[in-house]
């Protein structure tokens, strides 16, 4: 059902995918084509925001942040998923793997690779912090509006 919380949580975690995809895209080499990487980390962050964490919104700062930084985690998680199983599939496509066991296993490395470009500060920062503000904020617009 629909709720204020809802709605925030989407619209700050699709925020957070925008800003996080701006930020990861300097880290990779010139060569790489991003396609729709900024329009599906948005679309994932309203996904996530939606069903995470305005599914769990209520309570206090303390259940807030929680909530923001579990909503944020799961961001990074799908989001790296997602643009992981793309490269896997492009590679599959050139008949890079001998399977699909072999593609499964070069995709976990692929999201490996994607993992250790994206770990530093700024972005490990505008994650925990950014999770958190939108979880308080989340909370805070469902005690307004119920």
């Amino acid at each position: 059902m629909p709720t204020a919380a809802r709605l925030t949580a989407a619209f700050c975690l699709a925020l957070m995918g925008f800003a996080l995809s701006r930020m990861i895209m300097p880290l990779m080499p010139e060569s790489t084509q991003f396609g729709y990487f900024i329009p599906t980390n948005i679309a994932l962050g309203l996904a996530v925001g939606w069903r995470v964490m305005g599914a769990r919104a209520g309570g206090g700062v303390s259940e807030g942040i929680t909530i923001g930084l579990t909503g944020a985690v799961v961001l990074v998680f799908w989001g790296l998923f997602i643009q992981a199983g793309r490269e896997m599939i492009e590679n599959a496509m050139m008949h890079r793997y001998g399977g699909v066991g072999e593609a499964l296993v070069g995709m976990i490395g692929i999201g490996a690779e994607y993992f250790l470009v994206m770990a530093t500060v700024p972005i490990i920062a505008v994650v925990l912090i950014g999770g958190a503000v939108s979880g308080v904020i989340t909370n805070l617009i469902d005690s307004k509006f119920p």
